[in-house]
């Protein structure tokens, strides 16, 4: 195949190829079938759910760490593995480059961003720390951050604490805040002229909850602060627009909400602070302003970034903004029953606005690492505890293809656990 030809194929694969399915469980609804034309329907998600091969041994609700592919995305990653197989070195020495760069503009496009601001990384972990490190620090500079963020991200500052001499400061996010402005007040009260950075979540991984952005940002910049916000929950689960949001960097997990396979995210750099970021490995990419030199990843699986084109086709025939009130619709069926309930709290904030599809919940009676384990071992729910902070409980993250069905057993099972002794 020559270089033309192969361009052309794996510019077209992701719309010419059909979707296939793996094998399903007995008694799992067909596959094959098309979508219904009323994608409001509960017959559409039910042929959603039909797209995922899931395990019957437990209801998972956690699909915040990842979110498991739905089958037409997983074949059609198998065909890029298969193909760059076949292709080799040639496929590394001549598109390979090309492609990723067609990948980060397909993510541009739908976060809002200038296609030279925004490169693919393997997770936020991985973005957000190449802007910590990367930061022209000097001793005596501020960071402010929360003690609810990322423990990965917190390390990372700390280390620059240790290396630069900077001083690390931070906040504790309130579960349920009584307005905006008491959420941009508390990071308000941090900054001083000192203050460089400030790291904030869009949304916060451990509840939910759905910080004020675009208010934060404009505060901050009033005072000379940059912002840098950690997205890894948001990029194919809520509207993320960079452009509205106004901050200086952003980075996220495609691996999650826009089910690309493990090891693709994303970081946005606004252009004008390209040029004051040290790369964290040097790259060949000489010129300042451009991105590429931030971007520097060495031989990694390639059939990853050709998938990102694949799974944002998916979002789009599902459309971000049904997807978006289905999550926010499948949390609060559960968490709503749930927030008068003797011996339960809730830890998300109850406006439809603050929250989507992530929340958490917690027992009075009990701690949450025996809540977890009661959950699986007794009613076959799978999620993750949380304990630490004023986070006490289990992080509860349904996707498209839970039911209400299994919502009802979870809600049913947290009542039984809330009345024991």
């Amino acid at each position: 195949m020559k270089k033309r030809q192969f361009l052309q194929y794996m510019g077209s694969a992701a719309m010419a190829a059909p979707f296939f399915t793996l094998p399903l469980e007995p008694g799992q609804p067909e596959a094959d079938i098309p979508y219904p034309s009323d994608k409001d329907s509960d017959e559409f998600w039910e042929r959603i759910r039909a797209d995922f091969r899931l395990k019957p041994d437990y209801i998972n609700l956690e699909s915040g760490y990842y979110n498991i592919m739905p089958t037409p995305i997983l074949e059609k990653y198998v065909e890029h593995m298969k193909e760059v197989n076949y292709q080799g070195s040639y496929y590394m020495r001549t598109v390979q480059g090309e492609n990723k760069m067609k990948a980060a503009a397909r993510v541009a496009k739908l976060v809002n961003c200038s296609e030279k601001e925004l490169v693919i990384t393997r997770n936020t972990t991985e973005s957000l720390d190449l802007i910590i490190g990367g930061y022209p620090w000097e001793k005596g500079d501020e960071a402010v951050y929360a003690v609810q963020d990322y423990g990965a991200m917190q390390v990372h500052f700390e280390q620059m604490e240790k290396r630069y001499g900077i001083v690390c400061k931070k906040v504790s996010l309130p579960n349920h805040p009584k307005s905006d402005e008491e959420i941009v007040s508390l990071y308000e009260s941090q900054i001083t002229p000192k203050t460089k950075l400030l790291m904030i979540c869009h949304m916060v991984n451990v509840t939910g909850q759905i910080l004020p952005i675009r208010k934060i940002c404009d505060m901050a910049h009033s005072h000379g602060v940059e912002v840098m916000v950690d997205g890894a929950h948001c990029v194919g689960h809520i509207k993320v627009d960079l452009a509205e949001l106004d901050c200086d960097y952003y980075g996220s997990s495609l691996h999650k909400w826009l089910c690309v396979p493990l090891g693709a995210g994303m970081l946005y750099v606004a252009e004008k602070n390209i040029p004051k970021i040290w790369p964290l490995l040097a790259e060949h990419e000489n010129d300042p302003t451009k991105i590429r030199r931030l971007n520097h990843t060495g031989t990694i699986p390639v059939h990853t970034d050709l998938t990102i084109n694949d799974s944002a086709d998916y979002l789009e025939m599902i459309g971000l903004e049904r997807k978006e009130e289905r999550m926010r619709y499948l949390q609060r069926y559960w968490s709503d029953p749930l927030r008068d309930v003797e011996n339960v709290v809730i830890n998300t904030p109850i406006e439809p606005h603050r929250s989507c599809g992530i929340a958490n919940v917690g027992l009075l009676n009990m701690k949450p690492g025996e809540m977890a384990k009661t959950l699986l071992d007794e009613f076959k729910v799978w999620t993750v505890a949380i304990d630490f902070e004023n986070v006490h409980g289990c992080r509860i993250t349904p996707n498209v293809f839970t039911t209400t069905a299994e919502l009802d057993q979870f809600v049913a099972a947290i009542k039984t656990m809330a009345k024991r002794t």
